[in-house]
């Protein structure tokens, strides 16, 4: 199964669509150990990288790229940079062309999850956005379905409950912080959940 730019550009419209559904858990959920606006930066940044998708032309790349820009144009606070780097490394993996095997996702899965290390300079372990996608970018890497890989990214994200975090806003908390999953790994997972029904049905 090929996956091609229409495929992505459209990738990019679930994603926009469920942080819209999921704006509201988001915000209550970093409304406990953040500043409860986690949920509206996503739905901004997906949105707006959704519309430079959708206007962009030529290859995957081309199109990576374009909603990299647009996602940080729109969110300046920390997950903006997180997520260009890894939506550039993406569009790295997928290359300068106009389409790729759908298995292939599970590279793009990896490079976002490299994007985001090389960016935020994080470790699994301290209840960040890197919780879910690490896990996630392992399962893509020993070749796992897209089911397997999607559950290791909401496991990776549940297991955040019983994180103390150590970097990022929440860091202000310190033990306080127990109980209470990372609201970026939860969106985090979500994205992951997106991709791999692209998987199956590109």
């Amino acid at each position: 199964m090929e996956f091609t730019t229409k495929d992505l550009k459209a990738l990019f419209g679930a994603f926009s669509e469920r942080m819209t559904t999921e704006r509201d858990r988001l915000c209550a959920l970093d409304g406990v150990i953040g500043d409860a606006d986690h949920g509206i930066a996503m739905e901004q940044g997906m949105k707006a990288a959704a519309d430079a998708a959708q206007a962009a032309e030529g290859t995957l790349q081309d199109v990576f790229n374009a909603a990299a820009k647009g996602f940080l144009n729109a969110v300046g606070a920390s997950s903006g940079p997180l997520y260009a780097t890894a939506l550039l490394r993406a569009g790295k993996a997928a290359g300068p062309r106009g389409s790729m095997p759908s298995g292939e996702l599970r590279t793009v899965i990896a490079a976002m999850r490299d994007g985001i290390v090389q960016r935020g300079k994080a470790e699994p372990g301290q209840k960040t956005m890197l919780d879910a996608w690490a896990p996630a970018a392992d399962a893509a890497v020993n070749g796992q379905n897209a089911a397997a890989i999607a559950a290791a990214a909401r496991q990776g994200a549940e297991a955040t409950r019983d994180m103390i975090a150590t970097v990022g806003r929440a860091a202000r908390l310190g033990e306080r912080s127990l109980g209470h999953p990372d609201p970026g790994s939860v969106s985090a997972a979500m994205l992951v959940e997106e991709i791999c029904n692209a998987m199956k049905t590109a």
